[in-house]
């Protein structure tokens, strides 16, 4: 959020149509094909994550589609229009636009791009991280998890980043703790608790990183912990349990993938996460960067303060900082 004294001129942007069309050899990404085009693919991806209003994805277009070009066949370039589909903007922490992630070997576990944003950057950065993918499979390091090589034996996760919670470790953990915990209650016998396994450790991972270990994922042996399981009723396995500080908790009825799974992690670090910070527009260069990356964008003009005194003046950011938290979940500056 944004206030200003006095007088401010205003500049509508109107949004625009997609940047992309089948024409260019940038590939456009949705929900639909995304896990198959990218995920399963043994290819290594570049994939801009953009909306179509935003002023740095609009002047970022034609060094993509030259990079695009240029790597054609050797690097595949991709764009997912994150406005119009959130979810998947979401399901990998997308907060600002244009946000670019390289997906090499391990596609669960994508590289944040943080180089130039000219043609000759991307592709540099491109062909670095290719030679990378390269040697990681000469030195046999890299077994193609993402067609499937690996299988459960790995799963793209890291079992650590799963916590083991018991009888004597849980309310230390989860009830006394400010995160929020997702909980699986299983069966070591339970297969559809095998066929979870992986796509929980995967999710574990991703969700780490992804909230700085705000929303953790944890599991309980219920035939071993059978006064937890006592206490939450658990009749069936898996059973997935969300756990909140100062709330009662709540079965999780979702999808069993690992992006079904990150993408309600995310939503729950969200409902958490703080406010978007009230800000002064005291040049041009704080508006555009507040501004310009946001799809929504509320700006004040609030009375001199020797209108209204130090008390009324307060009063209006009071209201400004309640609406920031009442509607924190959206993308706005």
């Amino acid at each position: 959020l944004l206030f200003v004294v006095g007088t401010v001129s205003c500049t509508l942007f109107l949004a625009v149509n997609g940047l992309y069309s089948a024409s260019d050899d940038v590939i456009e990404l949705t929900p639909t094909n995304f896990n198959k085009e990218v995920i399963q693919s043994e290819s290594l991806w570049l994939v801009e994550f953009y909306a179509p209003w935003c002023g740095h994805c609009q002047r970022l277009t034609p060094e993509w589609k030259k990079a695009a070009t240029a790597l054609k066949g050797v690097v595949k370039v991709g764009a997912v229009d994150a406005d119009k589909h959130q979810s998947l903007g979401g399901q990998y922490g997308v907060r600002g636009f244009p946000t670019i992630k390289i997906f090499g070997a391990n596609k669960n576990k994508a590289e944040d791009y943080q180089g130039g944003r000219t043609s000759d950057a991307i592709v540099d950065a491109a062909l670095s991280a290719l030679r990378s993918l390269v040697k990681e499979r000469l030195s046999g390091r890299s077994g193609g998890y993402s067609s499937g090589k690996q299988g459960r034996e790995s799963g793209g996760g890291d079992k650590k980043d799963v916590i083991e919670l018991t009888d004597d470790s849980f309310d230390k953990n989860v009830i006394n703790s400010d995160d929020v915990w997702m909980v699986e209650f299983y069966a070591p016998w339970c297969g559809h608790c095998k066929n979870l396994e992986p796509e929980w450790a995967a999710a574990a991972t991703e969700v780490k990183e992804q909230t700085k270990g705000k929303v953790k994922l944890a599991a309980v042996d219920a035939t071993v912990n059978q006064m937890l399981a006592g206490r939450y009723g658990i009749r069936g396995f898996p059973t997935i349990k969300i756990f909140q500080k100062g709330e009662d908790p709540v079965d999780y009825d979702g999808g069993r993938t690992r992006s079904d799974i990150i993408a309600r992690a995310l939503d729950l670090f969200s409902d958490n996460a703080p406010p978007p910070e009230l800000l002064e527009i005291i040049s041009e260069d704080v508006l555009k960067n507040t501004c310009e990356a946001h799809q929504l964008c509320i700006i004040s003009v609030l009375p001199h303060i020797l209108d209204t005194g130090a008390s009324g003046r307060n009063s209006y950011l009071d209201v400004m900082l309640k609406m920031a938290e009442k509607y924190k979940k959206k993308m706005w500056g």
